[in-house]
C-alpha cells in the first residue's frame, strides 16, 4: 500500500531568486507544486545529488554567501 502524501509541516523559507526560479521550473517540469517538489527533493536527497560534487558546490556557495547578502 503506498504511503499517503500529507504535507504536515509548513515553514517560512528564505530563498534566492535564482533558487526559487529553479525550484519553480523543476516543479513545473515534474507536474508538482513547489511544496511537493521540495518534499520530493528532500525525501530522495541522496539519490538526486551527486555526493562527490555536493561538498564542492556547498563550499563555493558558503564562500560567496556573505557577499550575496549585501
Amino acid at each position: 500500500m503506498p504511503k499517503r502524501f500529507r504535507l504536515t509541516r509548513r515553514f517560512n523559507v528564505g530563498m534566492t531568486e535564482d533558487g526559487y526560479r529553479r525550484l519553480r521550473r523543476f516543479a513545473l517540469e515534474a507536474g508538482l507544486d513547489e511544496g511537493e517538489a521540495l518534499s520530493f527533493l528532500f525525501e530522495n536527497f541522496d539519490s538526486v545529488t551527486d555526493q562527490e560534487n555536493l561538498g564542492h558546490r556547498l563550499r563555493l556557495f558558503n564562500s560567496e554567501l556573505e557577499a550575496r547578502k549585501q
